[in-house]
């Protein structure tokens, strides 16, 4: 360890000592880890590379959700809860306070109706790089799937402009996070045996190549 890193170590050992990371982004909540950006490189390796597929016959509706995953709360109430900070919810699950900090952007946001909930390889994506073949519960496991980096809690009007979007077309603003991205992007489609097009591919080897 180099002793810049032993430095920047102490300090944030420190800093949390002192309640000074309390507000700071890294303190913050997330979604399950991505693999390593070398394991990300083996994974991107070893993914299908072919011409994305077409929408047709595509519908969100072909990938239920959000599902129940626990007493009264649904997928969308579970992800808001694990990303936020200090969330209180009601009797039916839905977040009344709290705050979310919004990686892809770097907003804080202290109302659950500022946010989205992202899936970070969108349905129609998915669809087009071979869920079209799935049986409608592989879609419904896809579309909640809380154990991959899967769903992240992020600004609304984010989301939407990043619509579905593959990293050719669309990484987050804040650069910072573009590794991390990359890195949940590729997990997810390993795991769930998605392909890639060439200039899917391209793209994250590009982004995890600098991580």
């Amino acid at each position: 360890m180099s002793v810049a890193s032993v430095y920047a170590r102490r300090i944030g050992v420190a800093a949390a000592a002192t309640g000074l990371l309390a507000t700071a982004p890294a303190a913050q909540a997330a979604p399950p880890t991505p693999v390593s950006a070398a394991t990300a490189r083996t994974y991107l390796a070893a993914l299908t590379v072919k011409t994305e597929g077409s929408t047709s016959g595509y519908s969100r509706d072909l990938f239920p959700h959000w599902i129940t995953q626990s007493g009264a709360c649904n997928t969308r109430e579970t992800v808001l809860k694990r990303d936020g900070v200090n969330v209180v919810t009601d009797s039916s699950c839905a977040s009344v306070s709290g705050s979310w900090y919004s990686e892809y952007d770097g907003a804080t946001w202290t109302a659950a109706s500022d946010l989205d909930i992202d899936h970070v390889v969108p349905l129609a994506e998915a669809w087009r790089s071979g869920a079209n073949s799935w049986t409608t519960a592989q879609r419904q496991s896809f579309a909640n799937d809380l154990t991959r980096p899967q769903l992240i809690a992020v600004t609304d009007n984010v989301n939407q402009a990043k619509g579905d979007k593959d990293p050719a077309l669309w990484m987050p603003s804040r650069t910072a996070y573009r590794c991390t991205y990359a890195r949940m992007w590729v997990h997810v489609k390993y795991y769930w045996n998605l392909s890639v097009d060439s200039a899917e591919k391209s793209a994250l080897q590009s982004t995890l190549a600098g991580c």
